[in-house]
């Protein structure tokens, strides 16, 4: 598996392999499965390489990382590199009144509270060592501090101002002491990202979804903003919620909703490039991001062994650089997205 390698501090930095895991699908997300197939999916990414994994105290109310503690457990802990959240602290409560009904499937009843502050970011951190069965770890991403998790700008805005004025000198602490090694943000829209960026000394962010093959936006500012201050990019969602893997379906997904007709007109128009190169559209999918210099690794969430093998061969696909070319000449992506 291809690694990338970030070292923004000169301390050594860390290496990612180029396919990560994302894990939140092992936090039974939209259906459930039990721990052998957890586990068969966490083996098939090791053997096949991958050693970068991302997970969040949302993920299953800390189902996934408490299988990643079974996992990972006897792996030499320099071997990978292991990533979670902050943002959000869990408590107890009835079956009935639980979040994520419909989402999270046998999952522990629990209540998420929005906590972005010192103490908040601390407890979260110590929740998630002891969840993961691990001393350390290689970053932290405070989670879902964007417009859509938080429901207006006004909500966003105040979420912002308590990460700054609070959990952020918990980071910089973290990271000052070597309990970390980079931190930002993990989000699903650029602008709060960028918003951050401007403000503190923002290692890494997680970027969901919204530099694909159907979405380049954050080359307006973000990504050049990114590339000059030696910011990486961990990319998640590069499928746009399937229908960059699925194609243009009836029933494909988009955003995490039914795609509108709009989008599967363009998804059906690159496939039809790729095609004619030869290429799936899930390949040129994963691939795309890596392109940019500032991207370390690309995260689809993997619930099955076969998606396993999917995203393996997805990295390991050769794309001729005709292809975007031929994608750019279409106006179908970016003309200052980098295509090698």
């Amino acid at each position: 598996m291809k690694t990338r390698s970030w070292n923004r501090h000169g301390t050594g930095g860390l290496t990612f392999t180029e396919l990560g895991f994302g894990a939140a699908p092992l936090g039974n997300l939209y259906r459930a499965i039990d721990d052998a197939e957890a586990d068969a999916v966490l083996e098939d990414a090791w053997q096949a390489g991958l050693r970068y994994y991302d997970t969040a105290p949302l993920y299953g109310f800390g189902l996934s990382e408490t299988r990643l503690n079974r996992f990972l457990r006897g792996k030499p802990r320099d071997a990978y590199v292991l990533s979670s959240k902050v943002g959000r602290l869990l408590a107890p409560s009835t079956p009935e009144e639980r979040d994520g009904i419909g989402k999270w499937f046998d999952v522990p009843d629990r209540r998420e509270n929005y906590d972005y502050s010192y103490d908040g970011v601390m407890r979260s951190v110590e929740f998630s060592l002891e969840r993961l069965g691990v001393s350390r770890l290689d970053m932290l991403f405070a989670h879902d501090i964007d417009k859509r998790n938080q429901g207006s700008q006004e909500a966003l805005d105040a979420a912002l101002e308590q990460l700054m004025s609070g959990g952020y000198r918990a980071l910089e602490e973290m990271r000052g002491q070597g309990v970390i090694e980079a931190f930002g943000a993990g989000v699903n829209e650029w602008e709060p990202c960028q918003w951050l960026a401007e403000r503190g000394d923002f290692d890494m962010f997680l970027l969901a979804g919204r530099y694909t093959l159907l979405e380049q936006g954050a080359l307006e500012t973000f990504l050049p903003l990114c590339e000059a201050r030696g910011i990486g990019i961990i990319l998640g969602g590069p499928y746009n919620s399937g229908i960059l893997a699925t194609g243009a379906r009836e029933d494909s997904h988009y955003d995490y909703e039914p795609a509108p007709g709009d989008v599967r007109k363009r998804v059906s128009r690159i496939e039809d490039i790729c095609g004619r190169h030869g290429v799936r559209l899930v390949d040129a999918a994963f691939q795309f991001p890596l392109l940019h210099p500032s991207v370390l690794s690309v995260i689809p969430g993997t619930q099955s062994r076969a998606q396993m093998a999917a995203n393996v061969a997805a990295a390991h696909a050769e794309i001729p650089s005709a292809l975007w070319h031929d994608l750019k000449q279409a106006g179908l992506i970016r003309p200052d997205a980098p295509i090698g």
